[in-house]
């Protein structure tokens, strides 16, 4: 009977470290109900229109415009970006293509997902996509791993005709994430996101003065920058478990000692 209220106690352990990091593996919230998508593109890094994941943003373009969105993505996300762009009825082969760069303006690899689709003649709409990789907490400075802060989306169409110059567009672009949790979390953490004018802000506070910046955007929770995640529960649940097990198989294998003595004509 003790052997089965220990299996009991581990067992309700083990389902209640599981429920946050269970939480942590589902897709992130939209954004909040309050908040607008954009109606228009920008033109470069320092006029893209900001968005919130979740939301859908749109733009009504000329074909040969650069485009321009940027998002907040945190520690432990995997960010997936998904455009749409709506061509005119008459139009020669196009080739339009989908990239993603961070904070620090690093072009950011796609893990799947076309980024790059041709449109042939007479296409009403071609559709893009690209999955990001994990957005880490900390990084070498020599590596190229996405860091929590702003992203930015560039949407262009690439080798374009001259007779096709001009037409108008309309374009969709859309940002969700997926919370990865524990799995992706490391040793160590950004001072600040990489966030345009985070820096200039921060000195701003100090002094008590007011600051422009150039992005105002930041998760719905703000930025994570604590140290907790799901890793550290799985690793205390193992913990609970490799004691248990020691406990479990010490009262298994030891003897049942001496027997009581016995007088004789007892």
């Amino acid at each position: 009977m003790r052997a089965i209220r220990v299996l009991s106690a581990a067992l309700l352990t083990l389902g209640l470290a599981a429920a946050p990091a269970a939480a942590d593996s589902s897709p992130s919230p939209s954004a909040s109900a309050d908040g607008k998508a954009p109606t228009q593109a920008g033109t470069s890094f320092r006029t893209a229109a900001e968005m919130d994941q979740g939301r859908t943003a749109t733009a009504s373009a000329s074909t040969g415009d650069y485009l321009y969105w940027s998002f907040p993505a945190d520690t432990g996300q995997r960010p997936t970006v998904k455009a749409t762009v709506k061509l005119p009825g008459t139009h020669a082969a196009q080739t339009w293509q989908l990239d993603v760069y961070d904070g620090l303006r690093r072009h950011q690899s796609c893990q799947y997902g076309a980024a790059t689709r041709t449109a042939e003649q007479g296409t009403a709409t071609v559709e893009l996509a690209c999955v990001l990789r994990t957005v880490r907490a900390w990084s070498e400075p020599w590596a190229n791993d996405p860091l929590p802060g702003t992203y930015y989306i560039r949407l262009t169409v690439l080798n374009l005709g001259s007779a096709d110059l001009g037409l108008p567009v309309r374009a969709e672009v859309r940002a969700d994430s997926k919370n990865i949790g524990g799995a992706a979390a490391v040793d160590g953490s950004l001072g600040k996101p990489l966030v345009p004018g985070i820096a200039v802000k921060s000195d701003a506070e100090k002094d008590g003065s007011k600051s422009a910046v150039l992005s105002a955007i930041e998760p719905d929770d703000g930025w994570s920058s604590h140290w907790w995640s799901s890793r550290w529960v799985w690793t205390a649940v193992g913990g609970v478990l490799a004691a248990l097990a020691g406990i479990g198989g010490y009262a298994l294998t030891r003897g049942r000692g001496r027997p009581a003595y016995v007088p004789p004509g007892a």
